[in-house]
């Protein structure tokens, strides 16, 4: 069966699928994104991630491309007609077509849309949260306004192209003053020796991850202490788990920093919790 995806008002074949060559999001990385997990047909925390979405197109002052129910509406057809069961859709809207120009073009220029959906390689995240995953640290070198899901990933790829090569599954970005912000593609956690989960509190320095927030809810509810507070590399290497949470795959234990063994070297018996609690967060719509 062909893929389709949705482009600018019409359902065509992902394989013919085309945007103009002066779309803004081509030409400047002028656009923003949002990647909603699907599970048994349907989307994961929808509503988080609309509300994201309209947050970072407001910060830039790009306009809607379409009202919210129809939006919901297409969401769900490209995923039926995509025939995903477990898998992900992916939607991006950016500033629209005009002539290259870096003020921002005549008013009235229409927002340009562009979704997809693939399935999930649940054989590939099965594999890694039962052996854990490696992650690697490097400096952090992106822009100062990280809390807007900007398709503008260029030093994103270049830390995730270095974790790999490296052999890890994700690079820990640090900040200026020595901080682990978060991943490149996903928020940064760790479990200290008292069993408290910590994570680095919500500023521009990092993306409000959706899944992030559900988890936060979830270990509360678990009872399981949360902080909010920045950590060292020195600090993740010492603690007794740690993990990385992303829409894609909820949570994926990691079991090495750097040359650093975390823990026993296995995943956490609270990173478990914390996963089977979301499963159970019933946020599917």
């Amino acid at each position: 069966m062909s893929r389709i995806a949705y482009v600018n008002g019409a359902y065509v074949r992902h394989a013919e699928a085309g945007i103009h060559i002066e779309d803004r999001g081509y030409q400047f990385a002028d656009g923003v994104y949002e990647v909603c997990g699907v599970r048994g047909g349907k989307l994961m925390d929808e509503a988080m991630h609309l509300e994201r979405l309209q947050r970072s197109l407001k910060e830039l002052r790009i306009a809607m491309p379409m009202a919210l129910p129809a939006l919901r509406h297409v969401l769900r057809e490209v995923v039926r007609r995509n025939r995903i069961s477990n898998g992900m859709v992916y939607f991006q809207v950016t500033r629209g077509v005009a002539p290259r120009d870096h003020p921002f073009p005549p008013a009235g220029t229409k927002s340009a849309i562009v979704i997809t959906a693939k399935r999930l390689n649940e054989a590939r995240v099965a594999a890694s949260v039962e052996k854990g995953v490696a992650v690697v640290t490097m400096p952090d070198q992106r822009w100062a306004r990280r809390d807007i899901k900007s398709v503008a990933l260029l030093p994103n790829i270049l830390a995730k192209q270095a974790a790999r090569e490296a052999g890890a599954y994700e690079a820990w970005l640090v900040d200026r003053d020595g901080f682990v912000t978060e991943g490149s593609s996903t928020n940064a956690w760790i479990v200290d020796k008292d069993g408290r989960v910590i994570t680095r509190a919500l500023s521009s320095d990092i993306l409000p991850g959706v899944t992030r927030r559900v988890l936060l809810e979830a270990a509360r509810r678990e009872g399981i202490e949360v902080v909010e507070r920045p950590f060292t590399p020195d600090e993740a290497k010492a603690a007794r788990e740690a993990f990385v949470s992303a829409s894609s795959a909820v949570i994926i234990p990691v079991v090495r920093i750097d040359d650093a063994v975390i823990g026993n070297g296995a995943p956490g018996s609270i990173t478990l919790r914390l996963r089977q609690a979301y499963a159970a967060s019933g946020l599917l719509t």
